[in-house]
């Protein structure tokens, strides 16, 4: 009953007069008439019933239950129920966070004082955008206000003839996804995920990104796209696990990148370590293995599923050596395979490449390199930033491997450095640096700080972004 004389007031007040024409003066506390007696939880409690297009209606033709519906716990929990994609935390760390666009402000122990309820609005009109996230196996693609990518493709480092300009390639790839997702490029900004690559701080490396850069903003920018958002996937996966500093490890599909990253910018200065294992390697490694033990399979897509189903980090790999492991998954279109020692055996060359016949570091060792790099350089007055560890990658998402690289970081470096320490598994699996894109493209603010136009990168050609 008390909903719905609060629902005829707003209906009755909007009718008799449009919003311009109430003034201070003709709102007195006496509109609310048998409101006024209830208490102001009771009063929270029907606003929240009432929704959030009504509840600012109310704001508007009643001047007493103004402060109450500007409160901020009202709209926290309207962003929780209508907008917490893919989740408050991540909505709150956006927007506390990364609204101010790159390069990121230095939050010395300061949060902007925030009105959610603008929040909701600025959110609400945020245009739909297109994510593709380049990937370095596949490229994942789909829309921003997706719970999900929508497709997979071969990534555009690879796509098409290899020997081709890369302007070309690129043009083909990004009409290719458009053309998957049957939409005009010319209707919504896109976000471009870059696989790290070129790493080296040195000149030709630096050459070899903005060549990379400017293949992507003329191929998209001739398309007619209206605005262009290009980050890398290192930063991306921080973002998606609610960081802006720490170390990104990606295990791709060719090798393996330990990223340091401070406040959102890749520390190439610092170094960035490279391993020459990934996830092809253990896909072949187990391929061996089942063939030593006579296990016939179809393709090398089947081994890679079994991979992804069976196998895991041993936390202690001798001792694993002794446990029963056997386990078994059927394969659609195969039947059933049956794995043993292989499931642990597999992911143990990230750690003891030697089993693999390859003379490499181990993930371990490059991981505790960088973090005595990150320790050296003594960047900022938080002398723990990089003790944030956080996955990316398929084969990142082996169970066991966050706990494994804990363990062995904490033998290998001494306890100034390794106490807390935190690895994170990759928070959105496979898609983690997709998601980090998804938390990008739907801020408040976004586009404007976060995207260039086509006349922006004419007239700033040297734009200082997120390589």
């Amino acid at each position: 009953m008390m909903l719905r004389k609060v629902w005829e007031m707003v209906l009755s007040r909007s009718n008799s007069a449009s919003p311009p024409s109430i003034s201070e003066s003709e709102v007195t506390r006496s509109d609310m008439g048998e409101l006024e007696q209830l208490p102001s939880d009771i009063l929270m409690q029907i606003l929240r019933l009432l929704g959030p297009k009504e509840a600012a209606k109310l704001s508007v033709v009643c001047k007493a239950l103004r402060s109450h519906v500007s409160d901020n716990r009202l709209w926290v929990h309207f962003l929780q129920t209508h907008q917490a994609e893919p989740s408050w935390d991540s909505l709150f760390f956006a927007e506390t966070t990364l609204s101010s666009g790159y390069p990121l402000p230095p939050f010395v122990g300061y949060r902007p004082q925030l009105s959610f309820k603008h929040i909701y609005g600025q959110r609400a009109q945020v245009p739909g955008s297109i994510i593709i996230d380049g990937g370095s196996g596949y490229c994942k693609f789909g829309w921003s206000k997706y719970a999900c990518p929508s497709g997979r493709s071969a990534t555009f480092l690879e796509f098409g003839n290899i020997e081709s300009p890369m302007y070309t390639r690129f043009r083909h790839f990004f009409a290719t996804i458009y053309n998957r997702m049957q939409v005009k490029p010319n209707k919504q900004p896109v976000i471009v995920s870059i696989p790290i690559c070129h790493y080296d701080d040195t000149e030709s490396a630096k050459a070899s990104r903005r060549q990379l850069k400017e293949a992507i903003y003329a191929s998209l920018f001739d398309m007619n796209v209206p605005a262009v958002c290009a980050v890398n996937q290192a930063t991306l996966a921080l973002y998606a696990a609610k960081r802006t500093s720490g170390i990104a490890v990606n295990i791709g599909f060719q090798v393996t990148s330990i990223v340091p990253i401070l406040n959102g910018k890749v520390m190439r200065k610092v170094g960035v370590e490279v391993v020459g294992l990934g996830a092809l390697k253990l896909t072949g490694f187990l391929r061996e293995k089942m063939q030593l033990n006579n296990l016939s399979f179809q393709s090398l897509y089947t081994v890679r599923t079994l991979k992804e189903k069976l196998c895991y980090v041993a936390l202690d790999y001798e001792a694993e050596q002794s446990k029963d492991t056997q386990a078994s998954f059927e394969a659609v279109g195969e039947g059933w395979f049956t794995l043993s020692k292989e499931r642990f055996q597999t992911a143990e060359i990230l750690f003891q490449p030697h089993l693999a016949g390859l003379q490499a570091m181990g993930l371990h060792q490059a991981i505790a390199l960088c973090v005595e790099h990150c320790h050296s350089a003594e960047l900022t007055g938080d002398s723990d930033w990089y003790k944030t560890i956080v996955l990316s990658g398929g084969t990142a998402c082996l169970p066991g491997l966050a706990e494994r690289i804990e363990k062995e970081l904490h033998a290998l470096l001494p306890p100034y450095m390794s106490n807390g320490i935190r690895v994170i598994p990759p928070p959105y699996g496979a898609d983690t640096p997709w998601f980090g894109a998804k938390i990008i493209s739907n801020l408040s603010t976004f586009p404007g700080p976060w995207c260039v136009s086509k006349k922006q990168v004419r007239q700033k050609p040297r734009l200082n972004l997120i390589w």
